[in-house]
């Protein structure tokens, strides 16, 4: 394939139009959403009868749609979040049909706006202005801003009655890191009272309110798997649905409060399911296997009985669909859009399971593992269709996340460019229940970092089609720590590596980082460098730099507050002062005007073109599928 038409290729993918965060409006006729079918990204309101569609802004909205729009509680206009190139350091903004953008809440910190008052007076927020995520009250009438909660750790989950008068929300005072609580306290702050849902060390949330007031839908994961309940403040007591089989996920109470819409996980699709909760019975929606995604709370019902589900599927792109809770019959509302592509040229996701004791064949270089529990972890893998085939693992972030049979369009884009890809769901992630979770707890890179390697080694041994001497390890984020961490751990599993935003020094990690994320991640994955100064020590890559034995490379934006910019580059200065020659042994690259990633579709086209270069010149590959 020429260069022209490699350009081509990945343009054409980065461009094609996304619609995110959709939220329907208070009357349920309107839908309002991001969306850069323009090139850039921009606030779109679609008619739900008419299906037009009226973009109302023209540059005041960010162009990385990472955080959520809401509607007021008026519906004349949207609250979004607005940083500074991508640093998260969020104020709110409102923003009406003409295009009028005005900041409602400013705050130093990062803004997260919970959730808006039917009163059309009351926002609540969390910041951490003060250092730590809690909650505070914006009155839109007085335009003031009072802090209701004071709390070590963060606040999250904060929603507010329907007359007002109370909120809800979650955090944690024990001494046990990883427990959530419920907690209900009075408008201002006054009275909290922890519900005292679950055992100590679970994590119990609350999701909506009933429609009168009178009861909280929460989760809680006790049992192990996650599961739904309705709490009635009354009686203090808890109606469980469901039957235990799955990971659920509730979304919100439906019209009069008789049903509760919910999702659960299976084989790393996950499937919407209504609730009738006086009887218990479930009724899972009519769709084609794959991902499904609701608004925020209360932002998703289009009718009594219709709802706003944004859909995607491997080889499908996300649609905006109606779902009619009576008739099980979908209305496309927003077609997925593919431009000049068809879903046949994407690859679609084969799931497995393979078994894994966290010890791969591979010989570690920096630290040495007995065998942990064998646990079955499952992967999704995706076939190029070139013969032999190149392959790439890709590691998730988080570490708590999943990787799910959505459509991915880096995933696809490395298709494209002749990689297999494979991903992991190693021990840690989402989806297996509060256990599974919990394996990862004071282990960062170990079993996990196992469980990756060995998937590769499976692959391996399975496809006989796929190149052993071409395997890359690619990663964002926490999977960025893992490019870094199996570059390392596993140098003679890689001809190369590529980390994307990825942590290097654990220690210098937990000093910069917001405070949310040091409470909510650090300590609890690993405890305080002060508890385990060893363990941070030996699980940063940058102790065992010298491992590094293959080309990397090094990409970081220089806005990032999650995982700071500093951590590639005390990473490139080891590998400077253990010889490594840029240019040569490793290649780096930062990003301005960019924090954690970015939706922007320039700054994917020139994501794109940085990783197609380098693994065109360093593993000797083209883009040679989409020649076919």
């Amino acid at each position: 394939m020429t260069e022209d038409a490699d350009t081509s290729v990945l343009e054409r993918l980065a461009s094609l139009p996304t619609a995110i965060h959709p939220t329907a409006s208070p009357t349920g006729d309107k839908v309002a959403f991001y969306y850069d079918v323009t090139g850039r990204n921009e606030l779109h309101v679609l008619d739900v009868e008419t299906g037009t569609i009226e973009q109302w802004s023209d540059g005041e909205v960010p162009r990385n749609a990472r955080w959520p729009v809401v509607w007021g509680a008026d519906g004349d206009r949207v609250f979004f979040h607005l940083d500074d190139d991508g640093d998260e350091q969020n104020d709110i903004y409102a923003i009406d049909r003409s295009g009028t953008a005005e900041p409602v809440v400013e705050m130093d910190g990062q803004v997260t706006l919970s959730d808006v008052g039917s009163d059309v007076e009351t926002l609540l927020v969390g910041s951490s202005r003060d250092g730590q995520m809690n909650l505070y009250r914006h009155d839109l009438s007085a335009d003031e801003t009072t802090k209701l909660t004071d709390y070590d750790r963060a606040v999250w989950g904060a929603i507010l009655s329907p007359d007002c008068d109370r909120i809800a929300y979650g955090t944690n005072e024990s001494d046990d890191d990883t427990n959530y609580d419920v907690y209900v306290a009075d408008i201002d702050g006054s009275n909290p009272r922890n519900l005292d849902i679950g055992e100590t060390g679970a994590e119990a949330m609350p999701v909506d309110w009933g429609p009168e007031g009178d009861r909280l839908l929460v989760s809680d994961n006790t049992p192990d798997l996650n599961r739904c309940g309705v709490y009635d403040l009354a009686t203090d007591e808890v109606t469980w649905v469901g039957d235990g089989d799955y990971e659920e996920v509730p979304i919100a109470f439906l019209a009069d409060g008789t049903k509760l819409l919910a999702t659960r996980t299976r084989r790393a699709a996950t499937v919407p399911v209504v609730y009738d909760i006086e009887s218990g019975t479930a009724n899972e929606f009519d769709l084609p296997e794959g991902v499904s995604v609701f608004g925020r709370t209360s932002d998703h019902c289009l009718s009594d009985n219709r709802v706003l589900v944004s859909h995607t599927t491997p080889t499908t792109r996300n649609e905006l669909l109606a779902y009619d809770l009576e008739t099980d019959a979908a209305e496309t509302l927003l077609e997925a859009d593919h431009g000049d592509f068809s879903t046949d040229d994407f690859a679609d996701a084969e799931y497995f399971r393979f078994e894994s004791d966290g010890v791969p064949e591979t010989p570690a270089k920096a630290v040495e593992h007995d065998s942990y529990d064998e646990l079955e972890i499952g992967a999704l893998f995706y076939d190029s269709g070139v013969r032999p085939s190149p392959l790439i693992v890709n590691p998730h972030g988080g570490p708590r996340a999943q990787d799910s049979k959505s459509f991915d369009l880096y995933t696809q884009f490395l298709v494209q460019c002749g990689f297999s890809v494979l991903q992991v769901n190693y021990r840690g992630s989402t989806g297996r229940g509060r256990e599974f979770v919990e394996q990862i707890y004071d282990d960062w890179g170990g079993a996990e970092q196992g469980d990756v390697a060995t998937a590769v080694e499976h692959v391996l041994e399975t496809h006989d089609w796929i190149d052993e001497d071409r395997v890359v390890v690619f990663g964002g984020s926490y999977g960025g720590y893992s490019a870094y961490w199996q570059a390392v751990q596993y140098p003679d599993l890689y001809a190369a590596s590529i980390a994307w935003i990825g942590l290097t020094d654990l220690r210098e990690m937990y000093e910069t980082t917001m405070p949310h994320f040091r409470t909510e991640l650090m300590d609890v994955n690993l405890g305080s460098p002060d508890e385990n100064p060893d363990l941070y020590t030996e699980r940063s890559p940058i102790t065992h730099v010298e491992n590094v034995d293959a080309p990397m490379f090094m990409v970081h934006g220089v806005n990032d507050r999650r995982v700071p910019v500093s951590q590639a580059r005390l990473f490139r200065h080891a590998l400077d002062d253990h010889g490594y020659e840029e240019g040569v042994d490793y290649e780096y690259e930062e990003l301005g005007a960019e924090g954690h990633a970015s939706s922007d579709i320039d700054q994917k086209i020139r994501m794109f073109e940085l990783l197609a270069d380098f693994l065109d010149r360093r593993v000797e590959t083209t883009t040679a599928a989409a020649d076919d």
